[in-house]
């Protein structure tokens, strides 16, 4: 637990530092050199500040051991982060959207090329911790991470559309073609098109979570082979699991002979509970019921 704490908050942080340092280069160059685009971005990279912090807060409340309110720990704030950082993708798109339309209806700006390359850098950067965290947020199963890594690709995705429009746009200065010009602006609107959709993929994951579906089918699978494994288990009555933040909760009903002991019958139950966890290092609690079962009723 401390180090995926540790590593999680290394790879949250590592986030924060990188959105602020794109924001303020992004917003400036942009402004500078009047890249609806790169401003649009620098936005976005402004919003995914507020989303990190509230991830880098959510990791923290999340790793706190289960107590007296909260039995059951409190893995579920690293989902309510990713709804914020949806919410906060989904108020960016719109923001970016809107400014890119604004834009097509006013003349014109002529690009340049530090603009270009700013986008670039962004690009590249932004691929880099994409990959990493996501990388790691599967590792340690952490909605948080992954929600962080989702939304440095909605970065990725808007770093290569201002790279194509603000490209474009040099092209067409280049050509003598001002036309061309109108390039940033509509890769602008692109970016928040894309953003839009990370937006709800990454909302709906979170609100699935929280109304707690149960996991997916090839996961209740392998949790029902391992509990057909154990000694006396005749029959699986009731199975269900459900993901409650970086961990996964699960509720089993089986059938054992009704003549065994009650010591017995405790066994079989810690020997389900031990087995899906040793099994599967991401449950933590699992809850068995054990109900009689008498070999007449198979006949």
């Amino acid at each position: 637990m401390e180090y995926r704490e540790r590593v999680s908050k290394l790879a949250a942080w590592i986030a924060v530092a990188s959105n602020i340092l794109l924001t303020v280069l992004k917003l400036v160059i942009g402004y500078i050199f009047a890249s609806n685009a790169l401003v649009a971005d620098g936005y976005h990279s402004a919003a995914d500040v507020l989303a990190s912090v509230a991830v880098l807060i959510a990791m923290k409340v999340s790793n706190r051991p289960a107590d007296e309110d909260h039995p059951y720990g409190h893995g579920k704030a690293e989902v309510i982060a990713s709804a914020v950082v949806a919410g906060v993708l989904t108020v960016a798109s719109l923001e970016i959207g809107i400014g890119s339309i604004e834009a097509l209806t006013e003349p014109a700006h002529k690009p340049h090329w530090i603009a270009f390359a700013t986008a670039g850098f962004s690009w590249i950067l932004k691929q880099l911790l994409y990959t990493y965290t996501l990388r790691l947020g599967k590792k340690l199963k952490s909605p948080g991470l992954v929600a962080t890594a989702i939304d440095h690709q909605a970065d990725v995705y808007a770093s290569i559309a201002a790279v194509a429009g603000i490209g474009a746009a040099l092209i067409g200065s280049r050509l003598q073609m001002p036309v061309f010009y109108y390039a940033d602006p509509v890769a602008g609107f692109v970016v928040a098109l894309l953003i839009l959709k990370l937006a709800y993929e990454t909302g709906r994951e979170a609100v699935e979570i929280l109304m707690e579906r149960n996991v997916d089918p090839d996961k209740l699978h392998a949790f029902s082979r391992t509990i057909f494994s154990v000694q006396h288990v005749k029959r699986l009555d009731r199975l269900r699991a459900r993901a409650h933040g970086h961990y996964i909760l699960v509720d089993v009903r089986v059938g054992v002979p009704g003549t065994i002991t009650v010591q017995e019958g405790h066994d079989v139950a810690r020997s389900i509970r031990d087995s899906i966890k040793r099994d599967h290092p991401d449950v933590k609690e699992v809850l068995v019921h054990v109900n009689p079962w008498y070999e007449n009723e198979e006949k």
